[in-house]
């Protein structure tokens, strides 16, 4: 990362943990849990996260096509967007009110829609597409999970909620017995992607691992000899899989219909976009995060084979049902509709 990026990366952490604490301050989570106001008509608050998985809202933002789709709808629609990072922080402000939309990973949404069923119910939107996640470490002794040791340390949104964390517990289950499944939960840490990333590159530091997302996971691999891949999350979930995506209330989906369908009618429009012209994606990109990224690397991550942008969610289900499994969450998800909102675009998913 060059300095000017650095910097970037440091404004933007340091933003995000403003805005979280000025949202969360003095909430505890058994009181949020008690259920929310429903959202009014034409107000959107979207919490978004680090990377390239969120590009669809970088697109719809940019090219305001939550507006577009409310004023074809005859409705005038306030978005206001906030950066978070990790699934609690987000969950957080979801529960508390201050948001709509909440963009995590799958991970915390089947946590979030387990403990609110019967309350706030909520459940998933859309997906933000599938990527692969990447393990990746810089520790020449570490060929799998298994050659972690007491002295690395993992780097993951959120210990034990992140959707990345989530995969590393499936994988560990598959790997020790479901027995085992956190056990590499004691040497994971939370750290923020950009600086997992920064450490990584670096090294020095006690953080050996990150489980990430693009491009930071990308920028690893281009720019340390050392980093290697120690797990691909395709590997985890039996492919091509919506790690990301994004959730809401009960309220929100039944009192606002005309801002729901915008929404997903705006994301629906950046997908195609963004499948159609991934130049002009990469150049939103950069312009909407300021980010100092390589235009060739970016644009080289949005046509991966292996990343299709979509808001079908896909195999999604199976770590629902591992985390069921393993006792995570009380319910266990048997289709697609237990854990999305309605939609023909969504209905199809799995």
């Amino acid at each position: 990362m060059s300095a000017a990026d650095t910097m970037t990366t440091r404004q933007h952490i340091f933003l995000s943990r403003r805005l979280a604490g000025a949202l969360l301050g003095g909430l505890a989570l058994c009181a949020s849990l008690a259920g929310g106001a429903a959202a009014a008509e034409g107000q959107l608050r979207i919490a978004k996260q680090f990377g390239v998985v969120s590009l669809l809202l970088n697109v719809v933002e940019d090219q305001k096509l939550i507006e577009k789709h409310g004023k074809a709808a005859g409705l005038d629609i306030k978005v206001d967007y906030v950066q978070l990072s990790g699934g609690s922080a987000v969950n957080d402000a979801l529960l508390s009110g201050n948001i709509e939309v909440a963009g995590a990973g799958v991970g915390p949404l089947f946590t979030l829609w387990d403990r609110t069923r019967g309350r706030q119910n909520v459940k998933g939107i859309a997906s933000l597409g599938n990527f692969p996640y990447y393990l990746v470490t810089n520790n020449p002794e570490v060929r799998s999970i298994a050659d972690f040791g007491e002295k690395d340390r993992i780097a993951v949104p959120a210990v034990g909620v992140s959707v990345q964390s989530r995969i590393l517990q499936w994988a560990s289950a598959k790997l020790w017995g479901d027995k085992d499944f956190a056990k590499l939960d004691r040497i994971s840490v939370a750290v923020p992607h950009p600086e997992a990333a920064a450490a990584i590159i670096k090294g020095g530091t006690e953080i050996t691992g990150h489980f990430g997302n693009p491009p930071f996971q990308d920028q690893e691999l281009a720019e340390n000899p050392k980093a290697r891949i120690v797990l691909n999350s395709y590997d985890v979930q039996g492919g091509p899989s919506s790690s990301t995506v994004l959730y809401g209330t009960e309220a929100f989906y039944k009192s606002s219909p005309k801002t729901y369908k915008a929404f997903l009618d705006a994301l629906d429009e950046a997908a195609k976009f963004i499948t159609g012209n991934p130049g002009k994606a990469a150049e939103i990109y950069v312009r909407t995060t300021s980010s100092k990224l390589d235009p060739a690397l970016l644009k080289t991550i949005i046509t991966n084979p292996a990343v299709t942008f979509k808001v079908t969610p896909e195999n999604t289900l199976g770590l629902g049902q591992f985390m069921h499994r393993v006792g995570a969450i009380k319910s266990a998800p048997q289709a697609i509709g237990d854990y999305f909102f309605a939609d023909p675009r969504i209905d199809t998913g799995s």
